[in-house]
C-alpha cells in the first residue's frame, strides 16, 4: 500500500481525524501490520489448516478433527478484518500519494507477481484462471476512485464509472469481486466524514459478519504514516502466499497424526 503522510494530501482533501486524535490513534503502518497479520492468519487457515483436514490420519481422530475444524473457522473469521482495512488504506493512499499513476503501476506489478503464489496457496492448481488475486481488486478500486474524483459534480458519470469498475472486477473474477470495488468506492464517497465513512464501510461489508469491526480500527486512524515499510507491505502478500503454497503442496501430504 502507498505510504501515508498528511503532508502529501491530495488537493482539496480536508483531513478529518478519529475521536482519539493524532497522538493516540493508529498510524497507517500500524493498520497495515494489523491487516497483514490477520490476512496471514486467514491464509494459513485457508491454505494449511484446510489441507490438514483432508488427511486420513487426522480425520480418523474425531476429537482432533473437530478441534482442528474449530481452529480453522476461528482463523477464517479473524481474517475477515484484513480486506476492509486494505480498502480503507487504498482510499487514504489515493488522497496522500504524490503520484497516483505510479501507485497504480505498483499495484499492477504486484498483482502480476502475486498471481501464481495466490493460486499455489489457495486454489486447486498453481495456475487457476477462474480467480484473480486481491491486488487486482484493489487496483480496479483505485482506478475507479481516480476517475470518479475527476468527475466531481457529474453524479451520473461517477456512478457509471463505479458500476463499470464493479462489472469489470466481476468479469475478471477477482478476489472479493464487485463487492470489493463497491466498498472502495463507498469509502471514497464518504471520505470527508470519518464516522459516516466507517459506518457506511461497515454496512458495505456486512455480508461478512466478522468484517465490520475492522472499521473500529479504521476510525482510530490518525493520519500519520508511521513506520517507513512501503515495499515490505507490497512484498508481504506474494511472499507469504508462496511459503504457504509450498507448505500446502510439499509438507502437508507427508504429515501424520
Amino acid at each position: 500500500m502507498e505510504n501515508l503522510s498528511p503532508q502529501n494530501q491530495h488537493p482539496g482533501f480536508h483531513f478529518s481525524q478519529g475521536f482519539v486524535g493524532a497522538r493516540f490513534g493508529l498510524s497507517g503502518s500500524t493498520l497495515k501490520l494489523i491487516a497483514c497479520i490477520t490476512m496471514l492468519i486467514d491464509h494459513t487457515g485457508a491454505a494449511f489448516v484446510w489441507q490438514l483436514l483432508s488427511l486420513p490420519s487426522l480425520r480418523a481422530d474425531y476429537l482432533l478433527y473437530t478441534r482442528t475444524v474449530h481452529i480453522y473457522n476461528i482463523m477464517r473469521q479473524i481474517g475477515r478484518l484484513a480486506f476492509p482495512i486494505f480498502c480503507f488504506l487504498i482510499v487514504e493512499g489515493y488522497f496522500h500519494t504524490h503520484d497516483v499513476r505510479k501507485y497504480m503501476k505498483r499495484l499492477f506489478l504486484f498483482a502480476l507477481i502475486s498471481e501464481i503464489p495466490f493460486d499455489l496457496a489457495l486454489k486447486p492448481s498453481w495456475l487457476y484462471p477462474q480467480k484473480q488475486n486481491v491486488y487486482f481488486t484493489l487496483l480496479i478500486g483505485l482506478l475507479v476512485i481516480y476517475l470518479a474524483d475527476h468527475l466531481k459534480g457529474q453524479w451520473f458519470l461517477q456512478m457509471t464509472v463505479i458500476l463499470t469498475g464493479m462489472l469489470f472486477a466481476r468479469g475478471l473474477m477477482t478476489d472479493y469481486s464487485y463487492k470489493g470495488v463497491f466498498l472502495i468506492a463507498l469509502l471514497y464517497l464518504f471520505h470527508d466524514n470519518r464516522l459516516v465513512q466507517c459506518l457506511s464501510g461497515a454496512a458495505g461489508i456486512a455480508w461478512e459478519a466478522a468484517a465490520p469491526p475492522a472499521f473500529i480500527l479504521c476510525y482510530l486512524y490518525n493520519g500519520k504514516r508511521g513506520l517507513r515499510l512501503k515495499y515490505f507491505f507490497y512484498f508481504f502478500y506474494p511472499v507469504h502466499l508462496t511459503i504457504l503454497g509450498l507448505m500446502r503442496w510439499f509438507l502437508v501430504p507427508h504429515l501424520t497424526f
